[in-house]
């Protein structure tokens, strides 16, 4: 037996074993590839509505799903951590937040379009910045109530953890002298039972069609 008929036999026998090797990671590797486009294209489809649980999900699934070792995706997550260590930086004071709010909005849009540009490029997809921050249909109602649902969760946040008093409530919402009045009223009345000098009371009423 020649060496080349050893060599054919060994081909013959490792080649079914070479291709399904082969095929196990062509699938692995385009598993990888369409969580990482999943987490783009839901990241393009709702940068319009950032506090939506599809935007922050895919956010952050990056870290799990972007490599060290790819240069292109190890730009994506250096982009990311500066725009998470972004998210992270509102103060605390209401004062401090009002003030700074709209400058740090802008930079919440400029972090999130390079995110996107940078996860573009490791799909072939070639946008420009600016098609990214306005190229998209977002109604300002929508707009309107995102800006109301962050500010109602800061300050809930503030009086849930004790660091701000119920009352800050009433800054909230404009109101007429009645409005005011009333609402006053049940900030104290609840106040009082979260503070345990009121008792809750339950009445229970029979019945009467049995």
């Amino acid at each position: 037996m020649t060496i080349s008929d050893v060599l054919v036999i060994f081909a013959i026998l490792v080649a079914p074993f070479l291709a399904v090797f082969v095929q196990k990671q062509i699938e692995k590797w385009k598993k990888q590839r369409d969580e990482k486009l999943w987490i783009f294209k839901t990241l393009m489809a709702t940068r319009g509505a950032t506090l939506s649980q599809q935007h922050v999900q895919a956010l952050n699934m990056i870290d799990i799903e972007f490599s060290d070792k790819n240069k292109k995706e190890r730009d994506v997550k250096k982009i990311w951590k500066e725009y998470l260590d972004h998210l992270a930086s509102l103060p605390k004071e209401p004062e401090e937040l009002k003030a700074i709010l709209p400058s740090w909005q802008d930079k919440n849009t400029d972090y999130l379009a390079e995110l996107l540009l940078s996860m573009g490029r490791c799909f072939g997809y070639d946008f420009d910045k600016v098609h990214i921050k306005r190229g998209i249909y977002a109604p300002q109602g929508h707009a309107q109530d995102e800006s109301e649902q962050r500010a109602l969760r800061f300050y809930a946040l503030q009086i849930l953890s004790g660091t701000k008093p119920i009352s800050t409530l009433t800054t909230l919402v404009p109101s007429d002298d009645e409005a005011a009045a009333f609402s006053e009223k049940l900030q104290k009345v609840l106040s009082e039972y979260l503070n345990g000098k009121k008792d809750f009371i339950v009445t229970l009423k029979k019945d009467k069609t049995h």
